[in-house]
């Protein structure tokens, strides 16, 4: 008999193994889908097919998933820096929306200003509110000690129906033969298209962001202090680091990125505020940001990936009319797989009788 058994590796995997268990988790997530696929009465051969053509297999498919993934990038982003202090975030998706509804306030209100004055100025409503909606939750903690998590997944829905309530009621533009949404943007007031593609310039937002993310955490001492506060809460308070301070600023700028989101999801892909916006964006970042390790580069790579999978789930729909809930099968899925085959980036299998 040779008994299975978990042994700690003296050496964390390198880059290479790292990516070696990444990329078999992932292939386990394709090999469940297909299962399921093959269950409902799909061939999960055609079915996987259709999912991945439909994700990258052509300029247009490739095109749509970088335009989703700008959003999930962001939020991703904001989310990543609060797990970074071990403060747990749910709530991308209300501050994205808060985002979005103080973006257009802006727009709706001073529509004849200048592009390089309107646009500054929805970015800054934007994060003012994603941040002061992040905040709420993090005086609530400290004050009240209420979990977090909790106090921002509820504080979503209360975003959304405020959303809701605007593009119903004093916002909901009177020409729309009675649906629900926004007059349109003026032209001042929308993020442009990059050169002939329908990739918007968004995209430059991210990687300028993704860059100062990185750059804030790996250079500066208060990105220090947040990666040791999150490594141990008790040796950095008994260092005098200012944890409480760094809970506010952390849960600020997860907000406020959140809302950048919203900025550009209502500015350059609808041109005014709707429902249809919400598309739960906020909630596929917190994947992202676990399956990239909470790194802003492998965060980009990720939302690739996760909006891809979302566009390629659409094109199962309309070719094999699979229900609109297996793409959030599959990113479970993706997102259990890979966390599992985490576990063997510090562990191996042995067998027979050890320590």
């Amino acid at each position: 008999m040779f008994p299975m058994r978990i042994a700690k590796r003296q050496e964390p995997l390198g880059f290479g193994g790292s990516c070696f268990v990444l990329l078999t988790a992932l292939g386990l997530s394709l090999l469940l889908s297909a299962i399921l696929l093959s269950l409902g009465g799909t061939s999960p051969v055609r079915g996987i097919s259709v999912l991945l053509q439909g994700a990258f297999g052509s300029r247009w498919a490739l095109e749509d998933s970088v335009l989703k993934a700008i959003p999930i990038f962001l939020c991703s982003l904001g989310v990543a820096v609060a797990f970074r202090l071990k403060i747990w975030n749910i709530g991308a998706e209300g501050q994205f929306a808060l985002g979005a509804i103080g973006a257009t306030w802006i727009a709706l209100s001073f529509p004849g200003w200048p592009k390089y004055l309107l646009l500054p100025a929805m970015i800054g409503m934007a994060m003012t509110c994603g941040g002061l909606w992040g905040l709420i939750p993090a005086l609530l903690r400290q004050h009240l000690k209420t979990n977090e998590i909790i106090v921002t997944l509820m504080m979503n829905y209360i975003a959304i129906l405020f959303l809701d309530y605007l593009v119903y009621g004093v916002w909901k533009d009177p020409t729309s033969f009675g649906f629900p949404m926004t007059p349109m943007f003026s032209e001042q007031a929308i993020v442009g298209k990059i050169g002939g593609t329908s990739i918007n310039w968004g995209l430059a937002h991210c990687v300028i962001l993704g860059l100062l993310i990185w750059l804030f955490f790996r250079f500066t001492r208060i990105g220090f202090e947040i990666k040791a506060s999150g490594d141990n809460v008790r040796a950095a308070l008994y260092a005098g680091l200012p944890y409480d301070r760094l809970v506010i600023l952390v849960m600020v700028m997860s907000g406020a990125l959140a809302g950048w989101a919203g900025f550009l999801e209502a500015s350059a892909t609808v041109n005014r505020l709707q429902p249809s916006i919400m598309v739960g964006y906020g909630y596929t970042a917190i994947v992202v940001a676990w399956l990239a390790r909470l790194h802003p580069l492998s965060i980009g790579i990720a939302a690739i990936l996760l909006a891809g999978l979302r566009v390629g789930v659409e094109s199962l729909q309309l070719d094999l009319q699979v229900p609109a809930a297996f793409g959030g099968i599959i990113e479970g899925l993706i997102l259990l797989t890979v966390l599992a085959g985490g576990l063997f980036t510090h562990y191996r299998i042995a067998w027979g009788v050890g320590k």
